[in-house]
């Protein structure tokens, strides 16, 4: 079995996460994607955010009607930072005779080295980057410390174009906000469930220092 990890804080779950998600399940031949909501991601620690009982809601709508995609609350389950790491190392007890994929971009990819324990996750999970043009990241020399020569072949093997899309969580709050249609950028049992809910219409109360898109150190991005 083929797993693609695909974390992020989802808030809320759009169209450019589902499209990004289809377009790697179909490259590199997944048999399931698994959606894994933040609860305290390391590069927004302090932000406000959602509630997670509303982002799981969102994200089950949106994920209905495809059997290759799943939720995983792992991280929203712990009470401290969400590293990859533990997350990897989670999944692989889990489905320990699956070939784990961590779905990221080529921005992410190039602060890899600064994440935290990037080589015990390249040992574990490959990463899989998603970007535009078949994502040419020709010299992987600055992964040279973390990752094998074994998985520097995988990484470029596993490259995953990704059609040019510009969904943004942060503009779908926006406009939310301002009470805008949201229509077409998210499900419409997503945009639902905002508009009865009256999301994002006011500032959250949740804080991520009290309980959060492509995922590390605990001073860069998702861990």
């Amino acid at each position: 079995m083929k797993i693609g990890i695909y974390g992020g804080t989802f808030d809320p779950i759009h169209y450019g996460h589902l499209l990004l998600a289809e377009t790697a399940k179909e490259t590199l031949k997944l048999d399931r994607v698994l959606f894994i909501p933040a609860r305290i991601p390391p590069h927004k620690q302090g932000k406000y955010l959602t509630p997670e009982s509303d982002r799981v809601a969102m994200l089950r709508l949106a994920l209905r009607g495809n059997p290759a995609f799943a939720l995983e609350t792992f991280e929203l389950k712990q009470m401290q930072v969400s590293y990859t790491v533990h997350t990897v190392e989670y999944l692989h007890g889990k489905y320990p005779n699956a070939e784990l994929f961590l779905l990221m971009g080529e921005d992410m990819l190039r602060t890899f080295p600064d994440w935290y324990e990037p080589a015990r996750i390249c040992k574990l999970a490959t990463p899989a980057v998603i970007g535009r043009n078949g994502c040419e990241v020709e010299d992987l020399d600055f992964l040279s410390g973390v990752a094998s020569s074994a998985c520097l072949r995988k990484i470029r093997r596993s490259r995953v174009p990704m059609p040019a899309v510009a969904f943004s969580g942060s503009e779908i709050r926006a406009r939310a906000a301002k009470g805008k249609s949201i229509r077409y950028q998210t499900p419409d049992s997503v945009v639902r469930y905002i508009e009865t809910h009256a999301l994002y219409r006011k500032p959250t109360k949740t804080s991520c220092k009290d309980r959060e898109d492509p995922i590390e150190n605990k001073n860069t991005k998702r861990a």
